[in-house]
C-alpha cells in the first residue's frame, strides 16, 4: 500500500459501511484519520444496525493509522465548521484528504422499495440529498480553503452508478447525478491551486445495511436466489476495497491527470494493483467479466475465464445499466 504517513485526511460519515472501510483503508497505508458521525460510542442503541466512532477508531488504530473521531451531525452547518477550523488548528492548516461520503437516506430508500416517486414520501427527497448531496458541498467549501492556501488536496465524493442510470429512486438518482457534476466543476475552479476533485462509484458493496437487506431479500424468498446478483452477493465488494483504492489515489503523485472525472473503484484497483483482503478484485459493473455471469448465472463458476474488456463509456450512455435484481 501507498505510504501516507504525516498525511491528514477526513471521511466523514465513517461509523459504519464504506465510510468505516475507508478510514480502515486510510489506516493500513498510515495516515491520520479525522472520522465523523452522529454516534460516538455503543451507548446509543436506538439503531437496529449497529456502528459508532469508537469502534472505527479501534479499527483504523489496529490497522496502523492514527484516528482522531468528532462526533458531528452533517445537516448542522454549524458543526461542519467547527470540525474543519479543529482540523485546520490541530495539524497547522495541513488537510490532504477529504472523503464526502456521508449519507442518510439509506433506510428511507429501503422503506420506499417497492414505491413510485409519487407514492413515496416527498421527505424521501431530504434524507437522499440533504445529508448528502449538500453536506458534500458544505464540506468541500471548508477542505477547499484549507487545500487551496497549501496548494495541494483531494476532495474525493462517493457517488454511484446511480448517477447515469435508475437504481432505487428519482430522489437518489438526481442526488448521485448531481454529486458527480459537483465533483467535476468543482475541479474546474479548483485546478490552478493544484487541488484535485474526482467522483467514486464503487461497485454493490456489502455495508452492514446492504447485508442486512439482502438477508430479508432470502429470508422473504421474493426473488430466484440463484439468478439474483443482489441476493447471492455476486461480484460484492467490501467497504475496505474502496478505502484501499482511495489510499492509493492519495499517494498518487498524478493524481491531477484524473481530476474532473468519474472513477470506478473496481477499475482503479486494477490499474493500482489492489485487491480484497481475500487476494479477490471484484470486476467492474461495466466489465464483461461481470455483465455476462450476471445475466447468466450458469456461468459465473466460469468467470476467470470471460474477458475483463470494458463496455465504452459512450454505449453505456445510450443504453444505460439496468439495476440488479433484488
Amino acid at each position: 500500500m501507498t505510504n501516507l504517513e504525516g498525511k491528514v485526511t477526513l471521511v466523514t460519515g465513517a461509523t459504519r459501511g464504506i465510510g468505516k472501510g475507508i478510514a480502515i483503508g486510510l489506516g493500513e497505508a498510515g495516515a491520520t484519520v479525522y472520522i465523523t458521525g452522529r454516534t460516538l460510542d455503543n451507548s446509543d442503541t436506538s439503531s437496529e444496525i449497529s456502528g459508532n466512532l469508537k469502534d472505527t477508531q479501534t479499527a483504523v488504530e489496529q490497522a496502523g493509522g492514527i484516528c482522531i473521531p468528532v462526533q458531528v451531525d452533517h445537516s448542522n452547518d454549524e458543526q461542519v465548521r467547527s470540525l474543519f477550523e479543529r482540523i485546520q488548528d490541530e495539524q497547522n492548516g495541513q488537510l490532504d484528504l477529504l472523503v464526502n461520503n456521508v449519507f442518510s437516506g439509506v433506510q428511507a430508500l429501503s422503506n420506499s422499495q417497492g414505491k413510485t416517486f409519487w407514492e413515496s414520501e416527498p421527505s424521501l427527497w431530504d434524507a437522499s440529498n440533504n445529508v448528502g448531496l449538500r453536506s458534500h458541498y458544505i464540506a468541500s467549501v471548508y477542505a477547499a480553503r484549507i487545500m487551496v492556501k497549501r496548494q495541494q488536496g483531494l476532495i474525493c465524493t462517493i457517488s454511484s452508478w446511480g448517477g447515469m442510470s435508475q437504481i432505487f429512486s428519482a430522489a437518489y438518482g438526481a442526488g448521485k447525478a448531481a454529486c458527480d457534476r459537483l465533483a467535476a466543476d468543482m475541479s474546474v475552479e479548483l485546478k490552478p491551486h493544484n487541488v484535485a476533485s474526482v467522483s467514486l462509484w464503487p461497485g454493490i458493496v456489502g455495508t452492514e445495511q446492504i447485508s442486512s437487506l439482502a438477508d430479508k431479500v432470502v429470508a422473504e424468498n421474493t426473488v430466484d436466489q440463484q439468478s439474483s446478483v443482489f441476493s447471492a452477493r455476486y461480484n460484492w465488494e467490501t467497504p475496505l476495497f474502496t478505502g484501499r483504492v482511495i489510499a492509493a489515489l492519495t499517494g498518487d503523485t498524478n493524481i491531477m491527470r484524473r481530476t474532473g472525472k468519474v472513477q470506478i473503484v473496481a477499475e482503479l484497483a486494477q490499474k493500482y494493483g489492489i485487491v480484497e483482503e481475500t487476494g479477490d478484485r471484484p470486476a467492474s459493473l461495466r466489465s464483461l467479466k461481470f455483465l455476462i455471469p450476471a445475466a447468466l448465472p450458469a456461468l459465473r463458476k466460469y468467470s476467470s475465464l470471460i474477458p475483463d474488456i470494458k463496455v465504452p463509456w459512450s454505449l453505456l450512455l445510450l443504453t444505460t445499466l439496468k439495476s440488479p435484481q433484488i
